[in-house]
């Protein structure tokens, strides 16, 4: 009998259709059945030995709740009958409802060892209680998961005894992953978790990959790069990534119209076994980067979210070094400026935070320069090591790329028709903070501000709490402009300072947007004095 392995995950959404993901054991027939009449249906689709579907909802009425079921060839496999949540939903809410978007990155999602969490309550877990305890209270319209959803190279223990019973560790990649097969098992433990497989299957989500994804400080630069393919393990890690990250995630951050229109999902849907085109797929995005796109737009009513890559797009080379290829930053721009008094508020998400520390931006900066040559070849080779070590390759490792983004926000968000908000949301750095930079020239009329929320579960050592803290500090300030004077580095396009933060834990942020108003709220998952979890308010505030 069909059965579902994973799922389901209720990914697009909009007024009159969604979108439902699954995984089952067999191939079979998949169908999405709601209460109010509105349906899907489609066969499963099979790669490297697993099946999939992506159920496509239609005939949903706008400003509606459904609950709805899934049937595998006719059986109900969905909710399950002895389910502890109640009953999974659709929600269409409309402008006059608002939007509320939580988002966050970073979870590691090894099992608890005899009951205790060794970096405590996970913030999925605990916003899935809470919307369980109260299922028509207050819950988010969307959730923004903003990478390192699995750590292909930090697994459980119990992911590492069962990789162990595949093959010998003491071969590369030792303990971290190796292939697709691989690559299921860490989505599997991550998602099979009962409360967030439960939010999942009834709040919508968007998705983007991180560094974690594939592999720590994927991407970082082009001699990290020729070192990792001189590597005989490599090329199927980032294929097995890259295919299994398409499946799980991408497909259902696409509207039924795109999915409609791409020719890759036709052709793995067409065959009877997907397998060899998705890898030719993930072939060719790994020898040209530029001729796939992972980014991708939503539309929320008078809410745009512009999702970006910010780790397979960039151009590595050092004297072009960028965070996005020409393409994708023509993408990117033309998305940012298409109809622009069409919407109120402008969500860029991007795994890395624009706005970091001023230290570390400095030493980010600075590094960029002495890796390009700016104080001879030795200092570069000095560089390349400092770089990989101290991980430096967010935004402002590609200082083009930061400027650009400068300007473009400050475009999008100046003149007539200019939206209220514009918010960078970020994660990757495990802590919580708000910055808002400000320009030299003419301010924007939008209120603009970097949010970054980290981790969702995942440990912060004391080391980086004191780093990240000293980084804010008026004297880490005095200290990165000396470091940039070495590198001769030019100033940077925006200034800014921390409004908020840094804040430490597991932990979420939530937008609530309701015409041209904007509330922040950032909540940490915490134990209470009974043994319970709980989200606890640390930060609340209005941004317009």
């Amino acid at each position: 009998m069909a059965g579902l392995r994973l799922g389901p995950l209720l990914r697009y959404t909009d007024g009159s259709c969604a979108t439902v993901w699954v995984e089952t054991n067999r191939p079979c027939t998949a169908e999405v059945r709601c209460a109010d009449g509105a349906r899907g249906t489609t066969r499963t689709f099979q790669v490297a030995g697993h099946h999939y579907a992506l159920v496509a909802v239609s005939g949903l009425t706008p400003g509606t709740s459904t609950e709805y079921e899934v049937l595998l060839d006719g059986t109900r496999a969905w909710p399950p009958p002895d389910s502890p949540f109640p009953p999974s939903v659709i929600s269409t809410p409309t402008e006059e409802d608002g939007l509320r978007v939580a988002f966050g990155s970073c979870r590691w999602a090894a099992p608890p060892a005899g009951g205790k969490d060794p970096v405590g309550p996970d913030a999925l877990d605990t916003l899935s209680a809470r919307i369980a305890a109260a299922p028509r209270g207050e819950r988010p319209d969307v959730l923004l998961l903003l990478g390192d959803q699995v750590y292909a190279d930090e697994v459980s223990d119990a992911t590492r005894q069962w990789i162990s019973g595949r093959r010998d560790l003491d071969e590369p990649p030792g303990e971290q992953v190796a292939d697709y097969e691989e690559y299921t098992h860490l989505y599997y433990e991550s998602w099979r978790d009962p409360e967030v497989r439960w939010l999942l299957s009834t709040v919508p989500s968007c998705m983007i990959f991180d560094d974690h994804d594939v592999i720590d400080d994927w991407n970082t630069s082009a001699a990290w790069l020729a070192d990792m393919r001189a590597t005989d393990w490599w090329r199927e890690r980032l294929m097995s990534g890259l295919m299994s990250y398409w499946v799980y995630q991408q497909l259902g951050n696409l509207s039924p119209d795109e999915l409609a229109a791409d020719p890759l999902y036709a052709a793995v849907r067409e065959t009877p076994d997907g397998t060899d085109a998705l890898r030719d797929f993930a072939a060719r995005a790994d020898a040209e980067p530029a001729s796939v796109r992972w980014s991708y737009r939503r539309d929320f009513g008078r809410t745009r979210l512009l999702m970006v890559d910010s780790r397979a797009a960039r151009v590595l080379e050092e004297d072009r070094r960028a965070m996005l290829d020409p393409g994708e930053a023509a993408w990117l721009r033309e998305q940012v400026l298409d109809e622009r008094d069409s919407y109120d508020h402008l969500l860029i998400g991007t795994s890395l935070p624009w706005l970091l520390p001023h230290l570390v931006h400095d030493a980010e900066a600075w590094n960029a320069a002495m890796c390009g040559g700016e104080r001879g070849a030795r200092w570069a080779r000095r560089g390349e090591r400092i770089r990989r070590g101290a991980d430096l390759e967010h935004w402002a490792a590609f200082p083009s790329s930061f400027d650009a983004l400068a300007d473009l926000i400050a475009e999008a968000g100046t003149g007539p028709g200019a939206p209220a908000t514009i918010s960078v949301l970020s994660g990757d750095v495990h802590h919580a903070y708000v910055a808002e930079p400000s320009w030299a020239a003419r301010a924007p009329d939008a209120r603009v501000a970097q949010l970054t929320c980290s981790p969702v579960h995942n440990s912060v050592p004391p080391s980086i709490r004191l780093g990240f803290r000293f980084g804010w500090s008026a004297p880490a300030r005095t200290l990165g402009r000396r470091i940039a004077r070495h590198g001769r580095c030019a100033p940077a396009a925006v200034s800014w300072r921390k409004t908020g933060g840094p804040w430490f834990g597991n932990q979420l942020m939530t937008l609530t947007l309701r015409g041209r108003s904007a509330r922040l709220r950032l909540e940490q998952a915490r134990t209470d004095r009974g043994g319970g979890i709980t989200l606890r308010t640390v930060m609340e505030r209005d941004l317009a």
